[in-house]
């Protein structure tokens, strides 16, 4: 049953993919004279990440906490990253942000180039510098665009948490950019990295909890290892319900 699943999902998501492929291209054609974020492409991708979330009726969401975003605030995201469904759930979020990935993810056809075509940020991770590989981020920030990190890096392999890169929280303190994390559970469950078979019967939970104000603390490694604990706490606790 789970093996059926799991070649209709990953068929019907190649389907989304090609479809929508298509559709922000045209978007991008005809907006990017005046969209200068590219806002409607990444408005239209998050319809295809709607559709996404629909693959199986026993994907059931639950998100809370979104009164905790105060968009006059230039805001970084972050969120624990489980798998690759996670992007599909957070894009139902009732804001858009612009997602921060590697560089190299842009060279993969289709998926890289929707990347682009929406106007998500990019590093480059052969830079030594963890704060020149965010440089692109400061822009959009202070424009009131909420950017959106992994700060493990890549997806958890056993589902705990993995320790945090220091990007994120250098370029809050350097700049004063308020810090927004958010816990997500059930991508792990639903799509296990060491198996191909998907789970259809899945809860996904997301919460976000209480801004960090990088000024309050007194250096990057507090602010990193205070927002890893109250994270850890909320998955814990998501996993206990």
């Amino acid at each position: 049953m789970r093996s059926l699943f799991s070649i209709f999902v990953f068929t019907y998501f190649s389907f989304l993919f090609l479809i929508f492929f298509v559709i922000i291209s045209l978007v991008f054609l005809l907006t990017f004279p005046f969209d200068k974020y590219r806002k409607a492409p990444n408005y239209t991708l998050s319809i295809m990440a709607r559709f996404m979330m629909k693959a199986s009726p026993g994907w059931k969401m639950e998100m809370e906490g979104m009164d905790k975003f105060d968009p006059s605030e230039p805001t970084i995201f972050i969120s624990n990253h489980q798998s690759f469904l996670d992007m599909a759930f957070i894009y139902h979020l009732p804001w858009k942000m612009k997602w921060v990935s590697k560089r190299s993810l842009t060279y993969i056809p289709v998926m890289g180039w929707l990347v682009w075509l929406t106007g998500h940020l990019t590093i480059n991770r052969a830079s030594r510098s963890a704060l020149k590989k965010l440089d692109n981020l400061v822009k959009p920030l202070k424009d009131l665009v909420p950017v959106m990190i992994f700060p493990e890096g890549t997806r958890t392999m056993d589902g705990h948490l993995k320790p945090f890169k220091n990007g994120a929280f250098l370029l809050a303190m350097e700049h004063g950019f308020k810090i927004q994390p958010m816990a997500i559970d059930g991508g792990f469950k639903a799509m296990p990295p060491a198996s191909k078979k998907l789970n259809p019967n899945v809860t996904f939970r997301l919460k976000v909890l209480e801004t960090i104000d990088p000024a309050k603390f007194e250096d990057m490694k507090e602010l990193k290892d205070h927002t890893f604990s109250m994270m850890a706490e909320e998955i814990n606790k998501m996993r206990d319900t």
